[in-house]
Formats: C-alpha cells, structure tokens, sequence
C-alpha cells in the first residue's frame, strides 16, 4: 500500500504541474480525486489491508489528499495568473455594439435655457442653501410670525430655526446683503413642499426666482423684463396680462398670466377655456427686505419675479404629469433625444 501511494504522489504532483490550462487541470483534478479516480480507489482499498497496517495507511491516503488538493489550488491560481497576463486585448478598439449617448434632462434644459436668456439681459446667476434658516426663508421676506405659510403643514422644518427652503426667495436676500446696487440675479434651485404628489404637484421642485434693484426701477421695468422673456423661451410676441396679487416680499404684487401656447388665447383643455396661462408671480420688491438687506430707506427700488421651472418645461413640451420629470424613466426621457 505504501509504495502506491508514494507513486501516486509523485505522479499526481507531476500531472497537476504539467497541466497548461483550467480544462488540462481539471481532468487531472477528476483522474486523482474524482469518485473513479486513482486516490479514491486506494481508499477503497483500505479493506483489504491487515488490521494492523489500517491505521498507517489511512493516515497516509488522508495526507496524500491534503498535499494533492493543496496542488490543484495553487497550479489554478498560477493559471489565472499566467491567463491575465497574456490576453491578447486591445483596450483602443470600438465596441461591437453600438452605444447610446445620454442627453440633458429636460429640467436641466429648461433651467440652462432661461438662464441664458437672462444673461443676455446682463443677469449674473446666485445660488443659496437649499437647507436654510427661518429667518431668510420667512422673516427677512416679511412674512407674519403668523402667516399660513409657516404651518408644519406646509414646510419641512427640521428644527425651531432650520428649515428645508419652501422658494428661491431667500437668496435674494443673502444676495443684497453682500451685494451693492446696482444688481441684477437669476437664482435657479431646488425647493421643498409638504405636499402630497399628483400631476400638477410634488414635494420637491424647481423655481428660478430674478431679482434686480438700482435707483427708478420701477413696474414697467418689471413687464418688459417678463415681455422680453417670453418672447424669447416661447417664440413670437405674446399677450401678458398683469393682475393684482399678494406676496408678502412685494408691494404692490402682481400674478403674470400669458397666451396659452397651446391654443394662442383662443380657449383650450390646457388653459381651462380662458386662453391664459399663469406663469410666474412678481412684484416691486418691498421696503421691509431692503431693509432686512441693510439697504439705506428710499434709496433703492427693484423688482423681483418667480416661476416653477417644472410648470415652463411641462409647458413647453407638452407634459402633462409632473412626476415624469422625476421618475427617471427612460422611455419618457429618451423623447427628448436630438431636441434638447
């Protein structure tokens, strides 16, 4: 029994050294180790030998397996290593299949378009927290300690003095506090609703809010602004009406509606029958946030405007559902390849 188990050994660790690849080794693993193989049959063999020689010769067919499985592990990883090296690749050559190229979101479209819009105009372009204090978010704005909109109902607080940021505004005054006049921004970001999702809300969006202050600025100022604006995103000359609304950051306020892109003012599904569509709230900013800005009283005027970048991209492009814009779908999203 010894002296086949000493063949064995010196035959198996000389098979499994000669093997040149992972089909090669495993035949031998299977030769050697396999239910029918060489090292199997010696242990079957057991039986035959005497009582007293038992012992020795399973000990001995029991390291003989160790040292012929320790083998095995290492020649496979010298061929793992030797296949590693020596593949034939050429990293530089195309794929076979073709690859698609991403495109913009409609959302970042929309955002980059009226901004360049407004650079035109001479805008510069600010940016704020989007987790931001009470205070610029409601009380430099001039709003009430008892206003609705600082119900939990509607804000995400995270604490008594943090809050996630319910509208651009804010940056407006984070932006005239560092800022002189004459100034002009755009301040595009994201912001925060307690609201329930639907098609025509979400709790998180987009808004752009402008801002510009100098000495006689005044409402005219404000509607060619806005004229200017929506002649150039939507094309063409369109009707603006300006009706009399209420923010708290502005005096007087005003609601901007414009002629339905859809049906040119004539009366469709999209605008309710009425042939307008609001587009943005503004007004002349309110003595109380220049001085919240530490502006000098009287000194200065300004306007300020803001619109829900969500409400102009649904608008230009037809959509319908809000949550589209959020749901990274790619059947929705691939529409907008070669048009944005």
């Amino acid at each position: 029994m010894q002296e086949a188990i000493d063949r064995l050994r010196a035959e198996g660790l000389s098979r499994i050294a000669q093997a040149d690849s992972p089909d090669a080794l495993e035949s031998v693993r299977v030769g050697l180790l396999g239910r029918k193989g060489e090292l199997t049959g010696l242990l079957r063999g057991l039986k035959d030998v005497s009582d007293d020689q038992r012992p020795a010769a399973g000990a001995a067919l029991n390291q003989l397996k160790l040292e012929l499985t320790a083998a095995l592990e290492n020649r496979t990883g010298d061929l793992a290593g030797a296949g590693a090296g020596s593949m034939d690749l050429d990293l530089t050559l195309p794929g076979r299949a073709p690859v698609q190229l991403g495109t913009a979101h409609p959302l970042l479209s929309v955002l980059e378009e009226i901004c360049d819009i407004f650079y035109g105009m001479g805008y510069d372009r600010g940016d704020g927290p989007e987790v931001e204090l009470d205070y610029y978010n409601f009380t430099a704005l001039n709003f009430p300690d008892d206003h609705p909109a600082r119900d939990i109902q509607d804000t995400f607080f995270l604490n008594e003095d943090m809050l996630l940021r319910t509208q651009t505004s804010p940056v407006q005054v984070r932006t005239m506090e560092r800022v002189q006049p004459p100034l002009a921004y755009v301040f595009p970001g994201r912001v925060y609703r307690n609201e329930n999702a639907d098609a025509s809300h979400s709790s998180e969006f987009y808004q752009i809010e402008g801002l510009r202050v100098d000495r006689n600025i005044s409402l005219v100022d404000l509607r060619e602004t806005v004229n200017a604006f929506i002649a150039s995103f939507f094309g063409g000359e369109r009707q603006t009406r300006f009706r009399p609304h209420f923010f708290p950051f502005t005096e007087p306020s005003v609601e901007v509606d414009m002629e339905c892109v859809k049906c040119s003012g004539k009366g469709c599904g999209v605008c309710g029958q009425t042939g307008w569509l609001e587009i943005m709230g503004a007004g002349m900013v309110h003595p109380n946030v220049f001085k919240a800005a530490g502006y000098p009283d009287d000194a200065y005027t300004g306007f300020a405007f803001g619109m829900g970048i969500d409400r102009i991209a649904m608008l230009k492009y037809g959509i319908d559902d809000i949550r589209l814009l959020y749901e990274n779908d790619l059947r929705f999203l691939n529409q907008f390849r070669g048009v944005l």
